[in-house]
């Protein structure tokens, strides 16, 4: 069985192995760094971070019969403060035309913007390649389950987050891992390569604002090919753009200054997936008697208890009183025997509704 949880200070080995293999933006491969955001998140999941909007919720995927991580997925409550503002490249269409020559042309301008009062934003999700391929993985859907328990949280804590939620999505990058938009133009005004500026970013943009102009970008004076690239979702990333849009997200004409990467962009209210959990009263059942396709998530969160948030995929289906019948291998990893409800979120949920 697999459970989703809170991080905690004593997953820094479990996390080490993960940004060993895969040395992410999202998980770096750095003790110091790992330790600074198994902190925050062990005092956000408590609410001992005064403000929520400093809080940041990194969830861990388990693998319970190995005691291992195999995934993470995380929540920045709000990204884009008066101290540390979010910024963005906003992409802008000019269009130009000459009577005397009868030519008539579209331009991309790209101009840096800053949000000092930021969305909530859907941070990254990383999840073992040994369980993203294969029919186990298929059945599994854990990869889903990382990337919609973010959606479950702020549902269960709506007073934490804001009114709008951001999702940045990866572009096409090069086999090196490497921006084309970063070379072609971060790196002439900063004098770093992508993975030096990746690196100082982590910690501080400063560097972004002081040096990059403050004026309009014309985009047309980039080759075309880095041209095409402009807010483009890489083949990695299609999956998560096919998701985000299917529960009421819209890419905002917002990319990422480092590598291109398209901000997509949602009012919480339209969010379809976070109408869809339900505080529902539940009964056990034989695990034998259970449908055996994972077809929910069950969760349960509470911030003064000795574990913060725990959620399982399950195979739950619901009686005619409209409770939640779930098998007795998932009460036990819940811990919610003397509990009369839980949270319940479909994997499957249906999408957002035509205005």
């Amino acid at each position: 069985m697999f459970i989703i949880r809170d991080a905690r200070r004593s997953d820094l080995k479990g996390l080490r192995r993960l940004a060993e293999m895969l040395n992410t933006v999202n998980l770096p491969n750095e003790k110091a760094a790992l330790e600074e955001v198994l902190d925050v998140a062990a005092r956000s999941f408590a609410g001992s971070i005064e403000s929520a909007r400093d809080r940041q919720y990194l969830f861990v995927a388990e693998d319970t019969a190995e005691k291992q991580l195999v995934g993470t997925s995380m929540i920045l409550a709000q990204h884009g403060t008066r101290e540390s503002p979010h910024l963005y490249f906003e992409v802008i269409e000019d269009q130009r035309y000459s009577s005397t020559l009868d030519k008539h042309f579209r331009h991309l301008i790209l101009r840096l913007g800053r949000d000092f009062d930021g969305p909530t934003e859907i941070g990254g999700l990383i999840l073992d390649p040994a369980l993203r391929t294969g029919t186990g993985a298929s059945r599994l859907r854990l990869g889903k389950q990382l990337s919609y328990v973010r959606f479950l949280f702020i549902a269960i804590h709506r007073r934490f987050f804001r009114k709008r939620l951001l999702a940045e999505l990866l572009p096409p990058l090069l086999p090196d891992g490497k921006s084309e938009l970063w070379e072609h133009l971060g790196r002439h005004f900063t004098g770093l390569d992508y993975t030096e500026a990746d690196h100082v970013s982590r910690k501080n943009k400063e560097f972004i604002t002081s040096l990059f102009p403050h004026g309009e970008i014309h985009a047309s004076l980039l080759p075309e090919h880095v041209q095409q690239l402009i807010g483009e979702v890489g083949p990695t990333t299609l999956g998560v753009k096919k998701m985000l849009v299917d529960i009421g997200f819209e890419y905002s004409h917002k990319i990422d200054p480092f590598d291109g990467g398209p901000h997509f962009e949602a009012d919480v209210n339209n969010v379809t997936l976070l109408q869809q959990v339900k505080w529902v009263p539940f009964v056990a059942v034989d695990d034998e008697d259970a449908p055996q396709e994972i077809s929910h998530l069950a969760a349960v969160s509470d911030p003064k208890g000795r574990h913060k948030f725990t959620a399982v995929g399950c195979a739950a289906r619901f009686d005619l009183q409209g409770r939640a019948e779930l098998p007795k291998s998932v009460i036990k990893a819940l811990g919610v025997s003397a509990r009369k409800k839980v949270y319940i979120l479909p994997l499957d949920a249906p999408p957002p509704k035509e205005s």
